[in-house]
């Protein structure tokens, strides 16, 4: 018995046919889709790209205690199991965050693992000389990483130069070899295989052959990395970027039909499982938005394409309407090779959802650490924002204190006290650091959010429904508490642990207080989101700019005797006191904060 995962990062499902679309050309999802079961309710549970695989391997939820960061030494990890068990694993990748400091800790867990480099920003080839760059749209990458060793604008620039043609893509050699693992290998048995690439992660840079597909006569500036942050481009600058995108699908399409020919060659189809899937999706100019991380988790990032074909089963072009989950995979993986899951497995496996589409559970929970807390039932979608503007109590829960790049810095690390175990640390304690999430502040600017996905697919028209609400906030508490979901999340979502949900709990078309704080030693008082706007843009801010910044507030607050700050007020001062390259994001952020109420 033989797995094959094909793992795609920031894939979306509705730019595939199996999932309605008509313009992208991706004949092979087509083909993968006649041979597999295709799952029309399957949804990320941790988000970005580390805790995404975080679930991946140990199957239970990452983003209640941590965001990005390495697997845990008490975690079950998936590919290490099956290696205890006599199941040969194998990593082939291009995904660059598993050789940085937060993902150190997952290609190890592999028997054997092979590394690509130089997609995105990726550290790779060495250039003292800055390059030539085009006439572009402006990334914010430019001025966020300035000074900084980690310049991914100025690196991606290098990299380029050394993938001019197709072959020297990083998913072109990525598949290429794990074709090489499977012609060595496909005679043997009880093996996994994960080919993983990172694209079409942005930047949506692809062969010429691929972008030929949908344009050959765009004449404005360069235009495939967008940045996480609201729409300002042109409309055809904004057509022109999901063209790039569609192009990256396409070229995601051309190397899994690779894999789909040599099953077919070798014959692999009677006992090999094939799993495709991603991590989460992308933005591209749908609710006003580029990117990730920064809105809500709506139905372009959290409802995700799979894929499977179980030679147990042998159900192929069906489709499956139960509530999946990525935590769903290692169970369903260790299950095929006859191992039992682990106990602190949250998930189940898919074998009688393949069989039968039966329903393996009655809600999902899904979110990026820190913001918004998710859960839907498949019908609704229900989005809790924290229940204060400054996001606060949040900690992490770890023994590996690591960022998406970097350690914990040495003042994050002075405070840390020692935690009570989880269910799930097997008797460990974990340092309790206290942090902000990503863009702090932005669950607050948008509010609590409940969408009828029936009703309204596309998430255009949030409702208020009193009684849905309150069971989707029973919902979600049961979820964390069998989570072991740490208390202080309770509080900060405003959510009782009991369940027991009465009416000061229900948050959808709330109405907010005034709210006294300090700008520096000066007292104000903050109105409508002025404060979730101020806490939210000062973290976009460059360090070296933040006490000037703070300073410049205090005098023109003093000069202009302001003492009540509302997000007009805010977007006047920080386009008085930061750089211009900012000014259209903050514009955009405080339009949207106004049309989402007060």
């Amino acid at each position: 018995m033989k797995v094959i995962i094909v793992f795609y990062d920031t894939l979306r499902r509705n730019f595939l046919p199996p999932y309605g679309n008509d313009w992208v050309h991706a004949p092979n999802f087509k083909r993968l889709a006649e041979k597999t079961v295709i799952f029309d309710n399957y949804y990320a549970g941790s988000l970005p790209c580390m805790p995404a695989r975080r679930e991946l391997h140990t199957g239970r939820y990452n983003f209640l205690h941590r965001s990005w960061g390495p697997i845990e030494p008490f975690d079950d990890s998936m590919p290490k199991i099956l290696g205890e068990n006599g199941i040969y694993t194998h990593l082939v990748s291009d995904h660059y965050h598993y050789w940085e400091d937060g993902g150190c800790t997952y290609h190890t867990k592999y028997n054997t693992w092979e590394i690509i480099r130089g997609h995105e920003g990726d550290p790779w080839k060495g250039h003292v000389k800055d390059p030539k760059i085009p006439d572009h749209v402006p990334n914010m990458r430019e001025y966020l990483y300035t000074g900084s060793i980690h310049d991914h604008w100025r690196q991606d620039w290098i990299n380029r130069k050394y993938m001019q043609e197709e072959e020297q893509m990083p998913q072109a050699v990525t598949f290429k070899r794990g074709l090489e693992f499977i012609e060595t290998n496909y005679q043997e048995d009880n093996w996994l295989l994960q080919i993983e690439t990172f694209d079409p992660h942005e930047p949506f840079y692809a062969p010429k052959k691929f972008r030929e597909l949908y344009e050959k006569d765009y004449k404005g500036p360069h235009f495939d990395w967008p940045n996480y942050s609201v729409v300002v481009e042109s409309p055809e600058q904004v057509e022109h970027c999901i063209k790039q995108y569609a192009a990256s699908v396409s070229m995601c399409d051309y190397c899994l039909g690779k894999v789909l020919d040599i099953m077919d060659e070798k014959d692999m189809w009677n006992d090999t499982m094939l799993i495709v899937t991603t991590d989460h999706g992308f933005l591209l100019s749908e609710k006003g938005w580029w990117g990730k991380m920064v809105p809500p988790n709506y139905d372009e990032i959290a409802h995700i394409p799979l894929f499977i074909w179980d030679p147990r089963v042998r159900k192929k072009n069906e489709r499956r309407k139960a509530l999946c989950q990525t935590i769903d995979l290692a169970p369903t993986i260790l299950d095929f090779f006859g191992i039992k899951k682990t106990k602190d497995m949250q998930g189940f496996s898919l074998k009688d959802t393949i069989e039968s589409d039966k329903e393996i559970r009655e809600a999902a929970l899904f979110g990026f650490h820190g913001e918004h807390v998710n859960v839907t039932d498949g019908k609704y979608v229900y989005m809790r924002a924290a229940g204060n503007p400054k996001n606060e109590p949040l900690f992490d829960y770890t023994l590996m204190p690591t960022h998406m790049n970097t350690q914990f810095s040495v003042n994050e690390m002075r405070d840390w006290e020692p935690a009570d175990p989880f269910s799930f640390t097997k008797g460990c304690r974990t340092m309790k650091i206290k942090t902000r999430s990503f863009l702090s502040g932005v669950s607050w600017v948008y509010g609590t959010l409940l969408f009828d996905l029936q009703e309204d697919p596309f998430q255009e028209h949030p409702i208020v429904d009193p009684e849905v609400e309150k069971r989707m906030i029973q919902l979600m508490v049961k979820l964390m508490r069998e989570s072991d979901a740490p208390l202080e999340q309770y509080e900060r979502l405003g959510i009782p642990i009991d369940g027991n949900v009465k009416e000061e709990h229900l948050r959808l078309n709330e109405t907010r207080a005034d709210i006294k704080d300090q700008i520096g030693n000066t007292e104000i008082t903050w109105k409508n989101k002025g404060m979730s706007l101020y806490y939210f843009f000062f973290k976009l801010i460059p360090e070296p700019l933040q006490n000037s910044l703070i300073k410049g507030m205090e005098k023109e607050i003093e000069k202009r005797n302001l003492r009540e700050l509302n997000e007009d007020i805010v977007l006047e001062l920080y386009k008085k006191l930061t750089p211009k390259s900012f000014h259209s994001f903050f514009e955009g952020l405080s339009l949207i904060a106004k049309q989402k109420g007060k």
